[in-house]
């Protein structure tokens, strides 16, 4: 399902016909590098006509590999007719140099490095387009006025462009996890057996991984350490997990009693098949989902670091899933949060209306800050503040169009021999609270992806 809507870069990079497009570029090179040496008996025309004669189809292998059930060998198998398939009779064959000296890991792990560079490339460039357009939208809501809630409750006024400040700051720092995960990865490792390099040269792990844009590991054991695979999936749910804080926003922001913003909803869409006045939150309660599928996945890639001894196979039926799964719904998820995000649909006159629906409770801060500076104890004022506020709080709670909290400290004798009216003119301003506000646009200001 996610398939159809994810980007088709990111699908192809895990279709088996790229996996095995990389496997024969690996095996060419690695002909290419013997040659070069001139040590295992490979002429640069033989490693020539390999390039240029290497082929394979995805059905062949698989009919191969059902007689021999290992995929390399049925690999090696289908492109060696190809290359042998002009040879006359009675000639050497040069597909004989393929895998010379190689391991299956040498090849498998190569390429899979190689495939999740690929899938890090897309994942970066989705991170910087959502970034960039939470940096914008930022500075477009930079003076809207919204009630900032801890534990769901109303706290203090802020701005609605700090939430779009603060996601883009959380998208920055997916960002350099993801590149440092990439580097960790984008290491290959063509060293034999057991990672002595018994029957091929250094030289030739080198030259491959050159080409391929790869680092050689300083010391393999046949496998890549799968501690690389684990950081990856690791920047992946960590990922996740930051569109899933963002989708889950949107969530509340969007409750019929809150509906200060809300996802797009299109011309044509339905909401519900029983009740046509919905317009439900799907597409960031659709994110929220696939980060569970995301972080879960990251569970099996830090089970796969442990392996036996030098090299074991329990990790690759796996990771193939995992990864192919994690970096396509992750690129889903990304495409839909542009879509959301960009098109986000915001009611700043709600914004204003629901930071007056507590009647003032929201400024009991800068009450008990002006109390103390009227030259009281701070647990003095604590109790002057509480107990006005508490009388709105019931009045809220029981529906009673009662005073406001101004209202009511203006009734109170002991809080009025200590603030003046031009002192709660100041408190009572939701602006007060944001006269340093530019600090942190001004550092947003300064972000770049």
């Amino acid at each position: 399902m996610i398939g159809r809507y994810t980007r088709p870069e990111m699908g192809r990079i895990w279709e088996l016909e790229n996996k095995f497009a990389i496997w024969k570029e690996i095996e060419v090179l690695a002909c290419e590098a013997q040659a070069e040496l001139g040590q295992a008996g490979i002429t640069r025309e033989e490693a020539q006509w390999i390039r240029d004669h290497a082929d394979f189809t995805v059905e062949e292998i698989d009919e191969i590999e059902k007689v021999t059930n290992h995929d390399v060998i049925a690999f090696t198998t289908c492109m060696a007719g190809y290359i042998d398939a002009d040879i006359p009779e009675g000639e050497d064959k040069p597909s004989r140099w393929v895998h010379y000296g190689m391991t299956s890991s040498d090849l498998g792990d190569t390429a899979l490095s190689y495939q999740v560079t690929q899938a890090c490339d897309i994942i970066i460039d989705d991170i910087k387009r959502l970034g960039e357009t939470c940096k914008r939208r930022a500075f477009e809501f930079q003076n809207t006025l919204c009630v900032g809630r801890t534990h769901g409750i109303h706290a203090e006024p802020m701005t609605f462009g700090m939430k779009f400040g603060s996601w883009a700051w959380a998208l920055k720092r997916a960002l350099t996890r993801m590149e440092e995960a990439r580097a960790v990865a984008a290491t290959g490792a063509i060293s034999g057996a057991v990672g002595t390099y018994s029957s091929i040269d250094p030289f030739v792990e080198t030259y491959v991984c050159e080409k391929l844009g790869l680092t050689p590991d300083p010391l393999s054991t046949q496998v890549l350490a799968r501690d690389r695979h684990a950081q990856v999936m690791a920047a992946l749910a960590v990922t996740a997990s930051t569109l899933e804080s963002i989708a889950m926003q949107v969530r509340l922001l969007q409750q019929s009693d809150v509906i200060e913003a809300e996802e797009p909803f299109t011309k044509g869409q339905k909401g519900s098949s029983a009740m046509p006045h919905k317009r439900n939150p799907i597409t960031a309660e659709r994110v929220c989902g696939l980060a569970r599928v995301v972080k879960a996945n990251a569970q099996v890639a830090f089970d796969n670091v442990a392996l036996w001894f030098e090299r074991d196979i329990s990790h690759s039926g796996a990771e193939r899933v995992v990864l192919a799964d994690s970096f396509t719904a992750l690129d889903y998820m990304f495409g839909k949060m542009q879509w959301m995000l960009d098109g986000l649909q915001t009611y700043p006159a709600k914004m204003e209306h629901n930071l007056w629906r507590t009647k003032g409770l929201i400024f009991s801060s800068k009450v008990l800050l002006a109390l103390v500076d009227a030259g009281i104890s701070r647990e003095d004022a604590y109790v002057i503040v509480q107990r006005n506020a508490m009388k709105v709080w019931e009045d809220i709670q029981n529906a009673v169009d009662g005073p406001t909290y101004r209202e009511r400290l203006e009734a109170d004798d002991e809080a009025m021999a200590l603030l003046s009216q031009e002192k709660l003119d100041e408190i009572f301003d939701p602006w007060d609270f944001l006269t340093r506000k530019d600090v942190v646009f001004d550092r947003l200001q300064e972000l770049e992806f």
